[in-house]
């Protein structure tokens, strides 16, 4: 539900992605794509891995200014 309402706000029909799929297929080739895919999803959890322990340090310095007071 929510990557339909992504792509119906970018504009992107069923024709519009079929030309991005096929034109991915011809840069990178049919055995390319499964570890391009995986390359990003491994680049995404690094990243909110990262902004959960950036969110966790902030609220944790949080606390403790409350403590102090």
């Amino acid at each position: 539900m929510v990557s339909a309402s992504i792509l119906a706000f970018m504009g992107l029909g069923g024709q519009e992605m079929v030309f991005i799929f096929l034109a991915l297929l011809l840069l990178f080739g049919a055995k390319k794509i499964p570890e391009l895919a995986r390359g990003l999803g491994k680049g995404i959890k690094e990243f909110k891995d990262a902004t959960k322990d950036v969110r966790e340090n902030i609220e944790d310095g949080l606390r403790e200014s409350d403590i102090k007071k």
